[in-house]
């Protein structure tokens, strides 16, 4: 063991058994760490938790990538029929990086009861549809079977539409939908509520229902293989432009590729900032933490001005003595940084399993603040505090190199 590393050993139990004038000030340094980095952890686990958990509502109404008619104009409805009959379903031979394929069609419409209506969107899937997501979401009854031969009544409605018109689950209502000839009466069909969802997105809450693709099929006269698009959905979120790029050149000319980030542009603006506000916050709260060590370092340095002295007297260097304050100033940064990870972690740990601070689903689109953190995120932001921590504190670790050794063995 070289002498630097057990000077600072020294220096360090001599801090936690002795009383001095550096006590209290290397307290607060610590402290300074562990609650920057408290507050660091906490703001990556929620921020990006809100950013994963809106970008999973928004998927999963929508899938990632909607393959339809060029001529839908960014509509959400499908008034001109695609053949089911294509290269790239159910799989894209040529594009790596996609999870699933799946076929909808939606149509306007309006709820009528005895003392209300309401427009809706019905939304039609078939048997091959991927309910994980409306598992999560599904507050009442359960999910609709669309695998039988023939078509039926079942439907998903959201607890908007619920409470707005009375509508209770395992109830029926009509649902009156337009023609394309306006002068001929609407088709009337009549659902049976099989389960209710929220998905806390006003948006789509307002008036999304899930139907049988075939009730939609047969109200447009299209044949069995004619869908109204293709909901893609991507492996990984960060190559979602890649990827609606690449489906974009892969199929045919008629059909057009949108992805969620151009038809919801200003939700995914605003959760992409919260990249920058956690940069902003992070960024602060580094330098608070080393502006507290640098003020500890100094402090410790002024105290053992001596005990410098006596070490260059006898022949020690400038940097091996800069380095056992160094070495001390660390050893109190880890400290800080495993208090910091225990209570940030912990905290996050309690939110993601008792969900015990709520948002206004309004503006947030979730109930409570969502968690989302892996482990490489910890790792680089302990690393970066650490490394720009220890980096902020080598400029005044060179006051040691100033200090005359005669002056300072008198000094007291």
């Amino acid at each position: 063991m070289n002498y630097e590393l057990f000077l600072a050993k020294r220096i360090i139990k001599d801090k936690k058994y002795k009383n001095s004038v550096s006590t209290p000030i290397i307290k607060i340094a610590i402290l300074a760490i562990i609650l920057g980095m408290t507050i660091m952890l906490i703001a990556i686990g929620v921020g990006l938790g809100l950013q994963e958990k809106i970008r999973e509502k928004l998927s999963g109404f929508n899938g990632h990538i909607q393959i339809v008619n060029f001529d839908a104009n960014n509509s959400d409805i499908t008034l001109i029929p695609i053949s089911k009959n294509q290269d790239f379903y159910p799989n894209f031979p040529t594009i790596e990086g996609i999870k699933t394929i799946q076929p909808y069609a939606t149509k306007p419409g309006i709820i009528r009861t005895e003392t209300d209506f309401e427009g809706i969107l019905a939304k039609g899937i078939d048997s091959t549809y991927n309910w994980d997501f409306f598992k999560e979401i599904l507050v009442e009854g359960r999910l609709p079977n669309y695998s039988g031969k023939r078509m039926n009544q079942e439907v998903l409605i959201s607890k908007k539409i619920s409470d707005r018109l009375g509508i209770n689950l395992g109830e029926k209502f009509n649902t009156f939908f337009i023609k394309e000839n306006l002068n001929k009466p609407p088709n009337v069909r009549v659902f049976n509520v099989v389960g209710i969802y929220e998905a806390n997105l006003e948006e789509l809450d307002k008036n999304v229902i899930i139907t049988d693709i075939r009730q939609i099929q047969r109200m447009n006269k299209w044949k069995s293989d004619e869908v109204g698009g293709f909901e893609v959905f991507v492996d990984d979120f960060n190559t979602l432009q890649q990827k609606n790029n690449e489906i974009y050149e892969t199929i045919d000319s008629d059909l057009n590729a949108i992805s969620i980030i151009d038809k919801y542009t200003n939700i995914i603006e605003w959760i992409e900032l919260f990249d920058k506000n956690i940069i902003v916050l992070i960024s602060i709260m580094i330098l608070i933490a080393g502006i507290n060590m640098i003020t500890a370092l100094l402090v410790l340095i002024l105290e053992k001005t001596s005990m410098i002295g006596v070490l260059k007297a006898l022949g020690s260097t400038n940097w091996s003595i800069r380095k056992v304050f160094l070495y001390n100033a660390t050893y109190l940064i880890l400290i800080g940084l495993f208090w910091g990870n225990v209570i940030g972690l912990g905290a996050l740990f309690i939110q993601e399993q008792f969900q015990l601070i709520t948002l206004d689903p309004k503006t947030y689109y979730v109930k409570s603040a969502p968690v989302f953190i892996e482990w490489y995120h910890i790792l680089l932001l302990n690393a970066g505090t650490l490394l720009l921590c220890f980096i902020m504190m080598l400029l005044p670790s060179y006051i040691i190199t100033k200090v005359n050794p005669i002056k300072a063995i008198k000094f007291q």
